[in-house]
């Protein structure tokens, strides 16, 4: 995968492999989703019953599962039966065909308008039915099979970069290095994530297991409202603007405290 990000003109921090567990895949992906501008998921998209990756990024972000029309219609009309699957039809009720309605019914806000919901599902390549479902602006959902991973990562460059490198439409990250503890600036920032929510700004607090510092972030849309806000809790927090994690930081300093 990172040989692709890094044609795509994207920095790889982080690759995570994940259990076909719900509860693991919902953590995993609100945190992703919180910490970085462009997440790829891979794999759980089939048809049989441990394909669950829609279902779990779905409850995630309180989002239904919706029969796509367009990939459905797409899917009837490029893919083809498997040659065991001579009868199949997609106008009866069968076990097969409720097998692959699974693989188009994706997880759509559709309490967004309707330009936005456009940008939910994306084909990035015309001979494929396989759409990229788009969830929370920024998690993208990939097959796992390695052709076709690669394929359609590589055709989603037109759709993200021109989002990623426009500050008017991507999405703005200040990142804020603490040497104290969790436990200390917890009160702090629970108060500023409650008074920055109506701004779209969301407030995240990660440790780093073994490390002098801690990391505090501010994301969202508006890049002047949140840099506004990163002096404030540069002093709350007693910590400095960094660009990512760890820097300026000396390995050999003894870990810091959690809690």
């Amino acid at each position: 995968m990172a040989k692709w990000c890094f044609s795509l003109g994207i920095n790889l921090k982080r690759v995570e492999v994940i259990e076909d567990d719900e509860s693991e895949i919902v953590e995993a992906v609100r945190r992703m989703s919180d910490r970085y501008d462009f997440v790829v998921t891979s794999g759980g998209i089939g048809p049989t019953h441990d394909d669950i990756t829609y279902q779990s990024i779905a409850k995630a972000f309180g989002l239904p599962l919706v029969l796509h029309q367009e990939a459905f219609a797409r899917m009837k009309c490029i893919s083809k039966p498997h040659p065991s699957q001579q009868k199949f039809s997609w106008d009866e009720d069968t076990p097969a065909r409720k097998a692959r309605l699974r693989m188009v019914e994706l997880p759509l806000d559709e309490s967004r308008d309707s330009r936005y919901l456009a940008n939910q599902v994306l084909f990035p390549r015309e001979e494929l039915w396989v759409p990229v479902s788009v969830v929370n602006g920024n998690v993208h959902i990939l097959p796992g099979i390695p052709r076709l991973f690669e394929s359609l990562l590589d055709g989603l460059k037109p759709f993200i970069i021109p989002r990623l490198t426009d500050p008017g439409k991507g999405i703005f990250r200040a990142m804020i290095s603490t040497p104290l503890p969790e436990s200390s600036v917890a009160g702090y920032l629970t108060e500023l994530a409650a008074r920055v929510e109506s701004k779209g700004v969301k407030v995240g607090s990660y440790p780093r297991w073994g490390k002098k510092t801690n990391t505090v972030t501010l994301v969202g849309k508006d890049k002047e409202f949140i840099e506004s806000l990163v002096p404030e809790v540069i002093e709350n927090v007693k910590g400095r603007q960094v660009i990512v994690e760890g820097e300026g930081e000396e390995e050999d300093e003894k870990p810091n405290k959690l809690a």
